[in-house]
């Protein structure tokens, strides 16, 4: 499986791209009837659509992970848990559910990106100190990371402007692809 454009959107830290990206690469594969399982990035997919704030999909995902992946790869079953938090509103544990992981290389990227655009008050409507962000998520190139995200720092005051992110709601599938999954079962029942 070529997974150079994920690796790609990675590198350039274009995170809201994740999601979409592993969501083709899982339908062409299941398309095609190739096999990806035990190679698929479950962690990065489930990050991709947390970051974006698709928490339905990432839940569909997860329902969809095999039990032996779930079980065999902590970081799927961590990158749930924030997941769920999300799900079940309870903002207040995201970061720590964050900061309770050690995450893998490939993963650090995005959840520190996440981590930082995520706010747990009031989704990104007020201002916080600089000192509370860092004891959330750490000094991981934090003002670089932030101001990427259209925050502004008041070094005067030491404040953090927070941006409210867009809610994405876009449709997954377009016809063409509806198309070859009605061709695909089809062909899978005849």
């Amino acid at each position: 499986m070529d997974f150079s454009a994920l690796n790609e959107a990675l590198a350039f830290k274009s995170y809201d791209k994740v999601a979409n990206i592993c969501d083709s690469l899982m339908f062409q594969a299941a398309s095609e009837g190739v096999s990806f399982q035990e190679e698929w990035p479950y962690a990065i997919h489930l990050i991709g659509h947390i970051y974006v704030n698709d928490i339905n999909s990432a839940r569909f995902l997860w329902k969809k992970i095999p039990l032996a992946v779930k079980e065999s790869q902590p970081e799927v079953s961590a990158a749930w848990k924030i997941g769920q938090r999300l799900w079940i509103k309870d903002y207040a544990s995201v970061h720590e559910a964050i900061r309770e992981f050690i995450w893998s290389p490939q993963c650090q990227g995005i959840m520190a990106a996440f981590s930082v655009s995520f706010s747990v008050l009031d989704n990104g409507k007020m201002s916080m100190a600089l000192k509370l962000l860092k004891e959330m998520v750490g000094d991981c190139s934090l003002f670089a990371d932030v101001v990427q995200h259209g925050w502004t720092v008041d070094p005067a005051s030491r404040m953090l402007t927070v941006k409210k992110q867009a809610v994405v709601t876009k449709q997954k599938l377009d016809h063409s692809k509806l198309q070859r999954l009605t061709e695909y079962v089809f062909h899978l029942e005849h």
